[in-house]
């Protein structure tokens, strides 16, 4: 019989893929992963931090949210802060599961040095699930430990009619095949003409292929992909989440798994889609990055305006950008909302920030004027 899945190959776990396919969006990434370290590298430390932050929090939530689990991001957001030392946080903010996820996402990153062993993959597989032993229990899930003996399967549809997804090689033989994986993630650092962007593609899929454990599979297959990239990279600081940008494509990123572990060792559809996800999330955090640049150019040059509060409300609104950031401008109205102040306090505060060259006033006229923020490489219009 024909094998249906991709373990079954005979020459499985020897992928193959075609370089001429991958080329030109292999290169579009290190160009963009270039430009990003440069821009990052332009960034002051206070907020080199805070973008780190910003990314390893957007990494975390949205790798849960893939699972369709929501999580509470003020208390990831304080473990995390504490953990890099930017503020102190009570204790009562946060939990044992955000202290997990911000230890294991952590280790991951910061200590990118450390090999991979199947003790630090138990490790991580109890820092996933610090507090749910008794729910866990009842589902027959072990923490810390490989998947038990029955099989692993993805399956929808009707109890009497299931459709199989997926479903991962038997439990015999897993501790080979975790072996296998393992000597190559840790030999491939080094591997003559293996690009690491390919290399943390290769991880991710053969990693949630094995899918080694009873839950969690998902969210361990996304931390390795951390781990190998920064590896690559060589830098524990990390700016762009390629967890939000898969999450974006979350209907995407399961059907190509699927497609790819039902087909042969060739994984070049897989490995392409992989790395049009990864631009994606490079060039959003180079979009995030330059925002941040500019509010900060913006503030460097505003700094003796003197605006009030509600002028700095605003003004930060729109600096912000994003659904909340009046993309098109703000109006008069708009002004009086957000700032809630009266109809002249609103109009003569515009003007203020029209003098004091804060905003610009965007083409139209009566009530339908709105203003925008005028930085301070712009020429006057």
């Amino acid at each position: 019989m024909a094998p249906k899945w991709i373990w079954q190959q005979p020459d499985w776990p020897n992928f193959t893929w075609r370089d001429e396919c991958l080329a030109p969006l292999l290169r579009e990434c290190i160009q963009a992963q270039g430009r990003l370290m440069g821009m990052a590298s332009s960034v002051g430390s206070s907020l080199s931090a805070q973008s780190e932050l910003d990314a390893l929090l957007q990494n975390i939530v949205t790798s849960s949210a893939i699972e369709g689990e929501q999580l509470n991001v003020g208390s990831v957001r304080s473990s995390l802060a504490r953990r890099l030392g930017l503020e102190l946080v009570e204790g009562n903010n946060v939990s044992m599961r955000s202290e997990g996820l911000a230890q294991l996402m952590l280790d991951a990153t910061q200590h990118f040095d450390k090999p991979l062993t199947l003790e630090r993959l138990l490790d991580w597989h109890e820092w996933l699930f610090p507090d749910q032993e008794s729910a866990l229990a009842a589902r027959n899930i072990r923490v810390g430990a490989l998947r038990g003996d029955e099989p692993m399967q993805v399956v929808s549809g009707r109890l009497d009619r299931p459709t199989v997804h997926f479903e991962a090689p038997p439990r015999h033989g897993l501790e080979r095949q975790l072996d296998t994986f393992l000597g190559w993630f840790g030999s491939s650092r080094n591997q003559a003409g293996l690009d690491p962007l390919l290399r943390a593609g290769i991880a991710h899929f053969w990693f949630v292929t094995l899918h080694p454990f009873d839950d969690g599979n998902g969210r361990l297959t996304r931390t390795i992909t951390d781990l190998a990239l920064a590896q690559g990279e060589a830098q524990a600081i990390r700016f762009y989440a390629m967890s939000a940008s898969i999450l974006e494509d979350r209907s995407g990123y399961y059907s190509i798994l699927e497609g790819s572990q039902k087909s042969t060792l060739d994984i070049t559809s897989w490995l392409q889609w992989f790395l049009q996800t990864l631009l994606r999330s490079l060039q959003q955090a180079m979009a995030r990055i330059e925002s941040v640049l500019a509010k900060s150019s913006f503030w460097q040059a505003h700094r003796e305006s003197g605006l009030s509060a509600e002028q700095t409300k605003v003004v930060n609104r729109l600096l912000d950008g994003g659904e909340r950031g009046f993309e098109g401008g703000i109006s008069a109205a708009q002004y009086q909302t957000v700032a809630k102040v009266s109809k002249a306090t609103a109009t003569r505060h515009l003007a203020e920030l029209l003098d004091k060259g804060c905003l610009h006033r965007l083409p139209g006229g009566g009530r339908s004027t709105r203003y925008q923020i005028r930085y301070p490489d712009e020429a006057e219009t």
